[in-house]
């Protein structure tokens, strides 16, 4: 008898590890096209639009695996709802801090515009959850 037999609720997955790396890329560029064009208008115009793409690609990429790979294993056998808690929070929060500590020290962006970027920041990953949490109402990611 497994641990979670007698659990109730939905969990957070059921997958195995190598099922989550199979979908890890995929997700990733699903993410990135749906955070990129947001952070595109939304980022400070100071901001080049290289830098804007790279913070659309990089971004992700520092918090995406965690997401995706590491917080599922966490939280097994958890309610989704906890783990959409802690990830969605995770997130955003993440590239946020890492979104400063890169730009921090350039002297770039002025009160005002590091408020526009963490809200466009924020708001990128609420569109990609959004998003996410249709395709897999949806069936389309197949594996969620």
């Amino acid at each position: 008898m497994f641990l979670f037999d007698e659990v109730d609720f939905v969990q957070t997955q059921s997958l195995a590890v190598s099922e989550l790396w199979y979908f890890l890329p995929f997700g990733y560029l699903v993410t990135i096209l749906i955070e990129t064009p947001i952070l595109l208008l939304g980022l400070s115009p100071k901001l080049t639009i290289r830098q804007k793409l790279l913070c659309g690609i990089w971004l992700t990429a520092c918090t995406y695996p965690i997401v995706v790979l590491v917080l599922p294993m966490i939280f097994f056998g958890q309610s989704r709802g906890i783990y959409l808690a802690v990830a969605e929070t995770f997130a955003p929060l993440a590239e946020c801090a890492i979104f400063w500590l890169a730009f921090r020290a350039k002297q770039l962006l002025e009160p005002g515009d590091w408020v526009r970027c963490l809200v466009a920041i924020i708001l990128a990953n609420l569109a990609s959850f959004g998003i996410g949490e249709l395709l897999n109402y949806c069936g389309w990611f197949g594996i969620f």
